[in-house]
């Protein structure tokens, strides 16, 4: 929720953050709390990021950024049986499993990650009454890393990331057919369908989307992708690669079939800043049963090109496939030699 004010000459001079604090009337809007929010760049200047200890001048133009108040019954708590992949006071990580919907909407008000976060720990108030914390989504279909915040400054940092980039995703995918490029870029603004609203797809007047691909294995009529997306727009990847002929095995609304038990799209790997301390974190989601059924189990590899002959980066990405796929294979037979 946006506030905005404006200073009159008789209550110039005064600190920003005194003033704010009085001027937004909120009990649990104190002093320490509106500087928790200037310090995480919700407070506006003049159009510019504001400092707790400015003084005021005379039409002084103040915006900020507050989050919705809740009803506390408005989430419906429920039991916590998620992987967490990190958790500490500020931010928790969690490994989201396939067909699980993010947070409650039209169609899936229980049964969500946010009810069943709720109940776990406390969540920021930023995003509520039905998103508190949530500064990113995953499709109801795809699996993988979701970072959620837990309070406020940590939510606005988190947004503040994603907004400049600076949070880099690696996803896996199975598409349909064999991908003769080793990598690629796919470049196409994305918008709304005006003829079927619950699709995305290119449109000339839609946002800006980039999204990169390498492949890692090649199979019989299917290809293993590791995606990097550049934008993060509402079904890009999923969009793009149905773009270029070929859409995520499993993803029966952008051209695949309803037959696969599941969207084969994995949020694999995480890079970001913590929010607080300033460290820097690698968050992994370990491939689920049915990539792993895929990478183990077919018999009919047609070509397998490790582009880390040319691309560090890609090496380390497919050794740290085979890795995984070690690992897994160890802990379900511990017995199984080295």
């Amino acid at each position: 929720m946006r506030q905005v004010f404006s200073v009159p000459e008789d209550e110039a001079g005064q600190r920003l953050d005194r003033w704010l604090s009085l001027k937004l009337n909120d009990p649990t809007l104190t002093r320490s709390r509106v500087q928790e929010l200037i310090r995480a760049g919700a407070v506006q200047l003049n159009g510019q990021p504001a400092r707790a200890g400015l003084r005021l001048r005379p039409n002084d133009f103040i915006t900020v950024e507050l989050p919705e108040s809740a009803p506390a019954e408005s989430l419906e708590p429920e039991p916590f049986t998620l992987p967490v992949l990190y958790e500490d006071e500020h931010i928790i990580a969690i490994d989201k499993p396939s067909g699980m919907v993010v947070y409650p909407a039209a169609g899936h008000p229980h049964g969500t990650v946010i009810n069943q976060l709720v109940s776990h720990c406390s969540l920021a108030s930023f995003g509520a009454p039905l998103r508190p914390g949530i500064v990113h989504r995953l499709d109801e279909g795809t699996s993988g890393v979701l970072i959620v915040a837990k309070t406020d400054l940590a939510y606005l940092k988190l947004v503040e990331q994603f907004k400049h980039r600076e949070i880099e995703k690696r996803y896996l995918a199975l598409v349909r057919g064999r991908i003769a490029e080793d990598e690629g870029r796919i470049e196409g603004p994305i918008g709304r369908d005006p003829a079927q609203r619950q699709r995305m797809r290119i449109l000339p007047q839609g946002k800006p989307a980039i999204t990169e691909f390498r492949v890692l294995r090649r199979f019989e009529d299917t290809t293993l992708l590791e995606i990097h997306p550049l934008t993060g727009r509402t079904h890009q990847i999923r969009v793009h690669l149905s773009a270029i002929g070929h859409p995520v095995v499993g993803d029966a609304v952008y051209g695949s079939s309803r037959s696969e038990s599941r969207l084969m799209l994995h949020a694999w790997r995480m890079k970001l800043t913590h929010p607080i301390t300033g460290e820097r974190l690698e968050l992994v989601a370990p491939l689920p049963p049915e990539f792993l059924q895929v990478l183990e189990g077919n018999d009919n590899i047609i070509a397998q090109r490790s582009i880390g002959e040319r691309d560090a980066e890609g090496k380390h990405s497919e050794s740290d496939l085979r890795e995984e796929i070690s690992q897994n294979r160890l802990q379900q037979n511990p017995h199984e030699p080295r």
